[in-house]
Order: C-alpha cells, then structure tokens, then sequence
C-alpha cells in the first residue's frame, strides 16, 4: 500500500428514520453557513423554526426509499468506495460526509494514523456551488489542519464538462432511453438566486433569458446554472437528441426565496398538460441515488404527474457504481491539481 489517498465526499445522510436522527442531521445540514448563508443569529432562529415540523415531514420521507442496507446514499457511497479500490492504485479510498456519518474528519483520523502523505480529495458534485463544493473543501482542509497538518492535498475540480463524467451519464442513461419515451427531463438540483448572485462578478447573472447561455469562461468557472445547462446540452448531443425531446429543471426548494427557475414541480404539470405520457427524468447533479431522486422525484414526482395527466414517470438512476462512472472518476482523481 502506497501513501497516497483517495477521500471521496458525499452530501450525507441522517443516520436512522428516527425524527431525532433527521433533526440532528438537519441542524448540522442547515446551520452549515455556505447552505443558509445568513449572519449567524437569523440562521439559528430561522434553523430553529425549521426544525419545529421539518424533522417529522423527512422522517417519514426517507422512511419510504430507506433500504435493509441503510440509507441509499451511504450504501451506495460504500459501493463505489469498494469499487474504487480496485481502480485506486496510490493508496487507501476513504468515504466521508460533509454532513452526519462517515464524517470528514473521522476520514481524516483514520488516512493520518495509516501514514498517508498524500490525498485527493473527491467531491462528489459535476457542479460548482458553494453549498456542495466549497463547504466540503473548507471543511477537509480544517480536519486536514487539526488532524493532519503536513499531509499534501489534491482537489478534484468540478467536471461537468469533462468527457469522462458526460460519456458515463450516457451509459447509465441509455437503456433507459431505447425503451422509448415521450420526453426527458434533466432536474437538477436548485440553488436560492442569491447564490449564484454572490458570486458574479459580472453584474449580468439571471438579467435575460439566455444570460447562462451567453456565459463566458469566467462566468462559467463559478454559475451553477450555467454549468448546468451547458452539461444538459452535452449530454443531449452525445445522445443525439432533439431540442424538442428534452428539457432541464431545478428542484428541491426549500423556504420562500426565490430560486433558480424553471421548477421541477412545475414542469411536471406543463409536459402533462402538453400531452407527454411518457417521462423519463434523470438527475444529472446527483451521482448517487438519494432522498431527492428516489423520493422528491421517484415517488412525488411520479404522483404529481400522473395525477396531472401523465400516464408514467421513469426515474434513471444516478451513476451510482456503474463501472463506467467508476473508471471515469478514477481518470479525473488521476488528473486532480495539487494544492499550494
């Protein structure tokens, strides 16, 4: 065994459907500031009235997708960490959370006290956002300080546009596809407005219908929207699909801003008001299956559309451990920057 890791991170997950794991795992989740990005009084109070009724709603949510394994996110994290390993030639693969367990820091305590010089850290996410992303590094790099001062770190940068990530999403994608479909739905996960403001520096982001579209290099490092749909129409050309059959939108909103737009929930209405029977919805943000595809759209959303009119609603799953996916993150860790 070398003495170069691998740390792949994930979201996370409470530990059990008991109201009291989800509350304790939504506290952790919600107080995180690059998540609720309010000065600390106004996310307490504001956490602290989302945890009145919110814990209950979710425990009996990821009740209904919770496997005999556990939750589906942890055992499929499992699943790729194992997978990984026979791809991870440098050294240990570890698997982390940002929120709940296996944490990062635990991660970390175990790479340290087996003599690791070396990691690449591997967050989980195809897009930039500062709720996914830069929280996950802050995080590694504070367990990396207190842990681990001298240990050399890597990071994976974002690759929804790297032909690894996309060629794997059409691999995954594509038996679903063969069996026929009336439409596609790409629903990512959506970002409050603010988010994307706090980072352009552009003075343009969300002015115009196709501003993400018309985004240049600069803008594209940091937009998540624009990154999005650049990595929806990628994927729709490697399929060969036609504007027509296709369409993106963002969901899991939570609270009363405003977020970015169009929203899955009212997708689904509009495409069975237009006569789609048919639907086929992926979630190309996700790279494991999860209480936001497996319920959110899995089973709501297939209820919203079908009481709308639609006659079914087919989930794809995520990349999960598809070999794949798997080889394609293992080229991508090999080519992740060091550090200064």
């Amino acid at each position: 065994m070398t003495d170069h890791a691998l740390l792949l991170v994930n979201l996370g997950s409470p530990a059990s459907t008991e109201v009291a794991d989800v509350r304790r795992y939504l506290n952790q989740f919600l107080m995180d500031p690059y998540v609720v990005d309010l000065p600390w009084p106004l996310r307490r109070l504001l956490v602290s009235m989302i945890l009145i009724r919110r814990p209950a709603a979710s425990a009996h949510a990821y009740a209904s997708i919770w496997w005999d394994e556990g939750s589906p996110l942890i055992v499929l994290g499992r699943r790729l960490q194992e997978a990984m390993r026979e791809q991870w030639q440098h050294g240990p693969v570890e698997l982390a959370m940002r929120y709940g367990e296996p944490s990062i820091e635990s991660a970390v305590r175990r790479l340290a006290a087996q003599g690791v010089r070396e990691v690449t850290l591997a967050p989980l996410y195809p897009h930039f956002a500062d709720s996914t992303t830069t929280t996950v590094i802050e995080a590694a790099r504070q367990a990396l300080r207190e842990h681990a001062p001298g240990l050399r770190l890597s990071i994976l940068s974002p690759f929804w546009e790297q032909a690894e990530y996309l060629d794997a999403l059409v691999a995954s994608a594509k038996p679903y596809l063969e069996q026929g479909f009336d439409h596609l739905l790409l629903s990512f996960h959506g970002l409050p407005e603010r988010h994307l403001h706090k980072r352009d520096a552009s003075g343009h982001c969300l002015k115009g219908e196709d501003c993400c579209r018309r985004a240049d290099a600069t803008v594209l490092e940091h937009c998540y929207r624009a990154q999005c749909l650049r990595s929806a129409e990628l994927f729709a050309e490697r399929m060969g699909l036609r504007p027509d059959q296709w369409s993106v939108s963002f969901q899991s909103r939570l609270g009363k801003a405003k977020w970015i737009e169009p929203y899955t929930e009212n997708r689904l209405d509009e495409l069975a008001a237009q006569g789609v029977k048919k639907l086929l919805v992926m979630c190309p943000a996700f790279v494991a299956d999860c209480i936001e595809t497996l319920e959110e759209i899995g089973l709501r959303g297939c209820e919203q559309f079908i009481e709308a009119g639609g006659e079914s609603l087919q989930l794809v799953p995520c990349l999960n451990d598809h070999p794949q996916w798997v080889a394609a993150l293992a080229a991508l860790c090999e080519r992740a920057p060091r550090q200064a």
